[in-house]
């Protein structure tokens, strides 16, 4: 019933202020929050719709859960999110579509006939906030887990808090110690590793340098320092640069990572899609595309908005790290269900199909099937025992079945797809390729963890 996820592909432009790095901003101090219930389907958008109506396959969404038509009336199970929400970063389409795929469980029989209730938290970067809200789900909404979080600092300010109240947290983590602490595990791979990633597939074509760029915000160290290793493992120089975000003077920015790069060199991107698009606008515009070897970006390029805004000069010459399948090239019952829900439940999903969303509905996938697992009373202690004990869970939306398990360390996703412009939108450019354990983080998991093997029906890279 449950398989896989892909990238962004965003349909309009306001929604490509979403993207998977650290980007610090200014916001309101106070938190919002909302609840997805066992209520009625949501309308879906006209966005949405035409979106989803418009890819291949397709899925009865009664078949997300044991009972079909049937509403679940016991006692809700109640979840907490926490997503940062504030000018210019907007994660909130991850908890929102993972209340979309509860609400679909909820009106076909639920978990054990239980209704899963989502209260869904956002925050502006403020580290009081963080904590509040962590606080706020525990002590005041008495939360019994946490699934479907996203934030540039949650995990930074909550993991102690988490840990002191054994909660296990499934996220779709941004920053270190989403990926380095026990009591949380992500469905993503964040920037740093998804930046490994973009690098190791331009070091297939031996450049004679590499120049990675990235917004200057919170955590560029941190993320930098994946790519350095792999490309100081490879013999290959590596020039670190960072640009204020907006963007101001895309011409400068494009013209100096192209210099500096050369004529045999790559260029490797680490922003959101419109600073993304805007420097490769600015290299197009000023001829640049074939000044170097090649061009990279990070998972946020994943996403066929910025195939079809760059057009067809890019085709084949732009390679981008996706951390989830190509919903494009995929038709499997889980995508066409993830697709289905989208359609029906997630009016408030402004990104529509992408790699957000498809992260949402993976954190989904996994909370309910551990939820499922839990044959006695829903409680604090069973719910984030089951969360912890998920193991080898094969979503059909990642590259490797999906593990929580008891580590010190948690990268749960650590082996990607790579796509490439082509006609409008980002297609498979090379299968499942597991990032490169010459990342010291990256070798620290495997140490711990083992190696997850390539899951069932998804490409190979080698």
């Amino acid at each position: 019933m449950f398989h896989h996820v892909p990238r962004m592909r965003l349909g309009v432009l306001t929604a490509a202020v979403l993207g998977l790095l650290f980007v610090a901003g200014c916001g309101s101090s106070k938190s919002s929050s909302s609840a997805t219930s066992s209520s009625a389907p949501a309308a879906s958008s006209s966005a949405t719709s035409s979106t989803a109506s418009s890819t291949s396959g397709s899925s009865d969404t009664s078949s997300c859960g044991p009972k079909p038509g049937t509403a679940a009336s016991g006692t809700a199970i109640t979840l907490g999110a926490i997503n940062t929400k504030q000018p210019g970063t907007d994660f909130t389409d991850i908890e929102n579509m993972e209340g979309a795929y509860f609400a679909c469980v909820n009106a076909n029989g639920g978990v054990n006939g239980h209704p899963i209730k989502l209260i869904k938290l956002t925050e502006a970067t403020q580290p009081a906030q963080d904590a509040a809200d962590a606080t706020k789900l525990v002590q005041t909404d008495h939360v019994l887990g946490v699934s479907g979080s996203s934030s540039i600092l949650e995990c930074t300010i909550n993991h102690s808090y988490w840990e002191k109240n054994k909660y296990y947290v499934i996220a779709a983590g941004i920053a270190p110690e989403c990926y380095s602490t026990p009591n949380i595990a992500d469905v993503n791979m964040g920037p740093r590793y998804s930046s490994d990633g973009a690098v190791q597939y331009v070091l297939t074509l031996h450049p004679s340098k590499i120049v990675f760029d990235q917004s200057n915000v919170p955590g560029t160290g941190y993320i930098a320092a994946g790519p350095a290793a792999l490309a100081k493992n490879a013999n290959v120089p590596i020039t670190q640069l960072t640009e204020n975000v907006p963007i101001s003077d895309a011409d400068s920015v494009a013209l100096k990572e192209v210099d500096d790069a050369g004529p045999n060199g790559a260029v490797v991107l680490n922003f959101t899609p419109p600073e993304a698009l805007v420097i490769l606008q600015a290299a197009q515009k000023l001829g640049l595309e074939n000044r170097v070897k090649a061009w990279a970006c990070s998972t946020p390029c994943n996403t066929d908005f910025l195939a079809t805004s760059l057009g067809s000069k890019w085709d084949g010459k732009f390679f981008v790290n996706a951390e989830l399948a190509d919903p494009d090239a995929t038709n499997t019952p889980t995508m066409n269900l993830y697709k289905a829900i989208l359609k029906q439940y997630g009016s408030d999903v402004s990104g529509g199909i992408g790699a957000f969303s498809e992260m949402g509905f993976t954190q989904g996938e996994i909370a309910v099937h551990a939820l499922d697992s839990i044959t006695g009373p829903y409680t604090v202690a069973s719910v984030n025992k089951a969360f912890q004990s998920v193991k080898d869970f094969n979503t059909n939306m990642l590259c490797q079945p999906w593990t929580f398990g008891s580590y010190p360390l948690h990268i749960a996703n650590n082996m990607d797809y790579t796509v490439t412009p082509s006609n409008g939108k980002m297609v498979l450019k090379q299968g499942c390729t597991l990032i490169s354990a010459v990342d010291p983080q990256i070798a620290a998991y495997r140490k711990a963890a083992g190696t997850a093997p390539l899951a069932p029906g998804q490409p190979s890279g080698s």
